[in-house]
């Protein structure tokens, strides 16, 4: 399929917001390359939104700029970006036909009926719309009506996309159907995208890069392959992975992890008196009591389907392990926890920074 249109590159320099008191931007820099879909990744107030909306010209940064391709855009209104949005409210127009939902913004430029109705077709054609032009709103499915509004955002050609959490008025199933289909459409399109979700399942199917923020300062921006296996700090750690990964509090001394009087074994290098070492359900193994890296007591054995979710106590920590579905471990019952040394990570637990 051909390139539907410019690819711009988008850069944030220094952006900070304040509302009041209230710092919600801090010192945010970002660089996305030309057809990059970048996921802004956080929880509810880690100025993800706020960023998308400085971008778009919704709201004026307190300090710093913006830019896309060359041109600083910081001080320009929202109609001279080249840019479409797609929020999590679908904002159709309930007395106009799918056909005329997809096309008005080109009605609004004045353009031509017959131009209107072929960028229409075409515009419906990347998500499957085709064949429902003639009905209204009303008569769609959640996933059908949010479709609509991407055909909306695509029929502009802008040189951006801005995505708000499009996909989470949607149930599970659905939301799965359309995270394959955005992927296809942008991968087709070539259009830079930068999408904003509080879902880390969204983030790391969707995006080539992830930028995942808390409180307003940008934590780590990498792929999701690196933010998974290489993450730069405790929050990144624990924000990614479900299960989450297993934090045991004890102190790190030389290579050793010594907790609960157990010293373990790590790549890391230091002395840390209040530390965490980390370590993914996944890497995790059962084995018997006096094999385990840990000894620990069952706490829970949780059938998932293609594998048994075991979670084990150890001190005031719990650990959880993926095992075999077969496995018939009990409450109570005692079990090793092997934990291997190379995936091990080690983070200092007042700053959260990670040891090396």
């Amino acid at each position: 399929m051909a390139e539907y249109g410019h690819k711009a590159s988008v850069r944030f320099e220094n952006v900070e917001k304040s509302f009041g008191d209230v710092k919600v931007l801090r010192d945010f820099d970002l660089e996305v390359e030309p057809g990059e879909f970048v996921v802004l990744l956080g929880a509810s107030g880690s100025g993800k939104t706020t960023a998308l909306r400085i971008l778009s010209g919704l709201e004026q940064p307190s300090a710093g700029s913006v830019h896309i391709d060359e041109r600083n855009v910081t001080e320009i209104l929202p109609k001279y970006r080249d840019i479409s949005m797609v929020f999590q409210s679908y904002a159709l127009y309930p007395h106009k036909t799918v056909a005329e939902n997809i096309g008005f913004p080109l009605r609004v430029r004045g353009m031509e009926k017959a131009e209107i109705d072929a960028a229409t077709l075409d515009s419906a054609r990347q998500v499957q719309l085709e064949s429902l032009l003639e009905r209204y709103p009303r008569e769609l499915s959640g996933g059908q009506r949010q479709r609509v509004a991407l055909a909306r955002a695509i029929i502009r050609r802008p040189s951006v996309f801005l995505m708000d959490e499009p996909l989470s008025n949607l149930d599970a199933k659905l939301r799965g159907h359309m995270r394959a289909q955005l992927k296809h459409m942008q991968k087709s399109l070539g259009t830079t995208t930068i999408y904003v979700t509080h879902d880390q399942i969204e983030a790391m199917t969707l995006a080539h890069r992830v930028a995942i923020l808390e409180r307003g300062i940008l934590q780590q921006l990498a792929t999701p392959a690196e933010i998974y296996n290489d993450p730069a700090n405790l929050f990144v750690a624990q924000f990614i992975g479900s299960p989450p990964m297993n934090v045991i509090h004890g102190k790190l001394d030389g290579q050793d992890f010594v907790t609960n009087g157990v010293r373990v074994q790590t790549t890391a290098s230091g002395q840390i008196e209040d530390g965490v070492m980390g370590v993914r359900p996944e890497d995790c193994s059962l084995a018997t009591p006096s094999e385990g890296t840990l000894t620990c007591k069952i706490y829970t054995n949780e059938l998932i389907g293609d594998h048994a979710l075991v979670t084990v106590e150890w001190g005031d920590d719990q650990i959880s392990v993926k095992a075999p579905k077969d496995f018939t471990g009990e409450q109570g019952d005692e079990v090793g926890v092997h934990i291997p040394r190379n995936h091990i990570f080690v983070f200092d637990r007042a700053d959260g920074r990670r040891v090396r």
